[in-house]
């Protein structure tokens, strides 16, 4: 089985330009591709690993990557994804996240020996003379073509600026520089990117040479991306201090039952076919070994085998009602604040097991809350906490409660 045979599989492909001359590329090992990434936090979440794990993916097979940092992109309104535009950020900040970034990173790419590289398209977007952009790029872009793509026909009816129109000649661009600057003759991205891909394929065609190597690949990176990650308490950090190993693996082992195979096939480097047959063998209360296989994996890439087998020991041991709570998320209280007891709704929130109060009285009312096994579902109950509690919400997700 080929590797664009095995990306098929795991149904990472949406769309292509040339299936295959771009099959034959990567499957050789001829490829030099980027995906790019915005420095807009210190950290990489969930969302961005299914492209962590493409990249790792293509480069075992002697394909080299660049991990294009949006440090130039990133300081305006992105039109196929969020109606707001964009924070500004310093270039301290953008060069402390791009850092982290790459430490994040090198779990899953090899940057030694030119084998990978991080760019910053901040590099050539940032000292651009318009009047040369306008002559050299923008005459190569159709106005009534760009109006057609979904991504601006959702935006033009509330509203799309020039600044956001031209988000997608600066991506275009990014590729056209990173096509002569380092032989970057492939790029991925989520099918939301597809037009502004497209872009950057034409506009090298057209400056340069109409048979030039320029390929598009769309993933499902974006589009699933955005899906995973995002629970009531923020994002799902790669970052052991925003979010520690524990959270990160139960976060996995509660997938839902209808998404543990297509996780399985997306971010893990399990044999497809051992996949496969658990797609065909699992089913009901099996999949929650699945699950657990799933959870394993992904912490094991992100924080290492030894915290994965302790994040494996605590659920299980947890799960199986023998209380182990050592590896448990805790929340420490002050003591001045635990006199006379704490609200249910305020422990709730402070625990983040829910975003606000009104979130917490819904859980609370419909029996979603257990303190120390015991169902609380009175809204004004008051919890006493002598030296700690555990707090269940829903029938996976539990957090310790301590006495400052």
């Amino acid at each position: 089985m080929t590797l664009y045979e095995e990306l098929t599989r795991r149904g990472l492909i949406a769309q292509v330009t040339d299936e295959k001359e771009i099959s034959e590329m990567i499957n050789n090992g001829k490829a030099t591709f980027y995906i790019g990434f915005d420095p807009t936090a210190d950290s990489l979440h969930v969302g961005h690993f299914m492209a962590l794990c493409l990249m790792k993916r293509l480069q075992m097979a002697g394909n080299k990557p660049i991990v294009l940092i949006g440090g130039g992109t990133g300081m305006i309104g992105d039109p196929s994804g969020k109606s707001d535009m964009r924070k500004m950020m310093t270039q301290e900040t953008v060069q402390h996240n791009c850092d982290c970034f790459k430490k994040q990173m090198s779990r899953f790419i090899d940057f030694s020996e030119g084998k990978a590289i991080m760019v910053n398209n901040a590099d050539w977007l940032m000292n651009l003379n318009y009047i040369e952009l306008l002559r050299e790029v923008g005459a190569c872009f159709s106005v009534n073509k760009m109006l057609t793509f979904e991504c601006y026909k959702q935006r033009m009816e509330r509203g799309l600026t020039f600044l956001e129109f031209n988000y997608m000649i600066m991506q275009s661009y990014d590729f056209y520089m990173l096509f002569q600057k380092y032989g970057c003759n492939m790029q991925f991205g989520g099918d939301d990117q597809w037009a502004n891909m497209l872009g950057g394929t034409e506009l090298i065609r057209k400056k340069l040479a109409k048979d030039a190597h320029a390929m598009t690949i769309t993933l499902l990176t974006n589009s699933e991306g955005k899906k995973m990650g995002k629970t009531e308490k923020g994002a799902v950090w790669l970052d052991p201090e925003k979010t520690s190993p524990y959270d990160f693996f139960q976060y996995w082992r509660n997938v839902g039952d209808n998404d543990v195979i297509k996780c399985l096939k997306l971010l893990t480097f399990l044999p497809i076919e051992q996949i496969e047959e658990m797609e065909r063998t699992m089913t009901g209360a099996e999949l929650n070994k699945a699950k657990e296989i799933l959870a394993y994996e992904l912490t094991s890439l992100i924080h290492g085998k030894e915290e994965a087998d302790k994040c494996l020991e605590a659920a299980k041991k947890l799960f199986g009602g023998s209380g182990n709570t050592d590896d448990m998320p805790t929340t420490e209280i002050p003591a001045a604040e635990l006199d006379g007891g704490i609200n249910i709704l305020d422990l709730l929130v402070k625990t983040a097991l829910c975003p606000s109060k009104s979130e917490a009285r819904r859980l609370v009312t419909q029996g979603g809350v257990s303190v120390d096994d015991a169902k609380v579902t009175d809204p004004n109950a008051m919890v006493e906490i002598a030296d700690s509690v555990i707090v269940k919400k829903g029938k996976k997700v539990y957090h310790k409660v301590t006495r400052e």
